[in-house]
């Protein structure tokens, strides 16, 4: 996406939890540290996160005194060679992969971040009452 980074803190399902969009030029730590804060004033009994490897440094260390949240990073190893699943950090990549399904997000047409927001969350909603309305035995047929 040109010119924007989501920054999605989702659950053990994938389900959105918090979302904020910043321009790409923010750093990553930088707009977890909204995303973190928006999620456990909404989600104070979450305890545990775990986050990526460029989620590091003051700010993240800065998050976690100041909430409490138990903050693991989930990190690739060095003898791992090639694609290999890593645990925990594929729930948001799947997440990520249900947004491809969604011309609306593939490209960044929205000229303000609020309206990128928005999108999202349309879409995240747009999921999940497929999911509430489609019995399991026709969900698996259109696969």
């Amino acid at each position: 996406m040109k010119g924007r980074k989501r920054h999605v803190v989702v659950d053990t399902l994938g389900l959105i939890l918090a979302l904020v969009i910043t321009p790409a030029n923010v750093q990553d730590r930088d707009g977890a540290v909204p995303a973190l804060r928006d999620m456990n004033r909404v989600f104070p009994t979450v305890s545990k996160v775990w986050v990526d490897g460029a989620y590091n440094g003051a700010p993240i260390d800065e998050l976690r005194t100041t909430t409490g949240l138990d903050i693991e990073m989930v990190k690739r190893t060095d003898d791992m060679k090639g694609f290999v699943v890593v645990p925990k950090r594929w729930i948001v990549e799947r997440t990520n992969g249900w947004f491809g399904k969604y011309r609306l997000l593939s490209k960044e047409y929205e000229r303000t971040l609020e309206s990128s927001k928005a999108d999202v969350l349309h879409a995240m909603s747009m999921l999940m009452l497929r999911r509430l309305t489609t019995p399991p035995d026709a969900r698996k047929e259109r696969r």
